[in-house]
């Protein structure tokens, strides 16, 4: 939030101008940005939903109407960018859209080419395969891209599993670290969840990890063995569809508990060492 502006004496944009040092832009409150902006199209950084809700219930009207009016989009998954697409509604008949796949092949030859329609005024999308894109997502490199070429990237309110997930969990909400996967081989997997616990204690900065859906069991019955007893624990299952549930208790309690039914539902594992 900003600070309010202090009062100062009304004058013409010429006299104001002609008080400047030359070649200097005007850093006083109220005046525009003399800094250029970027010329030609825009990246729209589009969420894609976490489930099987409705659009209206996760995405906000002004971004599904952008959505519906894009022609071009840079996708983890063609399928369930159409699927989201379908969704959505589009102005165009949805076999018109190109849809570029965002796979181990595309190397920055190829984005190059899938973002040169942007300098000639044409906008594209970039869809995750669920939740926002380019957070803990190969679009980050597209976005990347498009900022060196400079062009506009403009994000897009819509749900985050991380951010919602921390939201809900009751834990530290102002120093968390998102890592990812944790190792799946057994020894590395100890050591790195003893690690962010040592982290979690020392900076109390809650830490956010999540698993492959079938490999959820395993990963919930690792966190009980091996983190410390009065350590908080929040397990936040499938957000925003009907299969949502979300609880936090210390990882002392969760071994009284029976085991929450995590088999092939999107989960988050946070944690916090007190």
């Amino acid at each position: 939030m900003s600070a309010p502006g202090r009062p100062k004496r009304e004058s013409s944009v010429g006299e104001d101008v002609a008080k400047r040092p030359e070649g200097r832009p005007s850093t006083a409150p109220g005046h525009p940005s003399t800094a250029p902006r970027p010329e030609g199209g825009t990246l729209h950084l589009l969420p894609v939903g976490l489930g099987e809700a409705p659009p209206d219930t996760w995405l906000p009207a002004a971004a599904r109407a952008q959505a519906g009016r894009l022609r071009r989009y840079i996708a983890e998954n063609a399928k369930t960018a159409r699927a989201f697409l379908k969704q959505v509604g589009t102005e165009s008949p949805l076999q018109e859209i190109d849809i570029q796949v965002l796979d181990r092949q595309a190397d920055e030859a190829r984005l190059r080419t899938w973002l040169a329609p942007l300098a000639a005024g044409e906008d594209i999308g970039l869809v995750s395969e669920a939740g926002c894109p380019a957070v803990a997502d190969p679009g980050a490199k597209v976005v990347a891209l498009a900022h060196r070429l400079g062009h506009r990237v403009q994000p897009w309110v819509g749900p985050s599993s991380i951010l919602l997930g921390l939201m809900a969990s009751g834990l530290e909400g102002q120093r968390f670290a998102f890592h990812g996967y944790a190792p799946v081989k057994p020894a590395d997997r100890v050591a790195q969840l003893r690690h962010w616990e040592q982290n979690s204690r020392r900076e109390a900065q809650t830490q956010i990890l999540i698993e492959t859906p079938y490999r959820n069991g395993a990963m919930f019955a690792s966190l009980l063995e091996h983190l410390r007893p009065d350590t908080r624990l929040c397990v936040a299952r499938a957000l925003t569809t009907a299969e949502e549930w979300v609880r936090t208790l210390t990882v002392a309690q969760w071994r009284q508990q029976p085991p929450p039914a995590l088999d092939k539902q999107p989960t988050l594992f946070l944690f916090l060492a007190d």
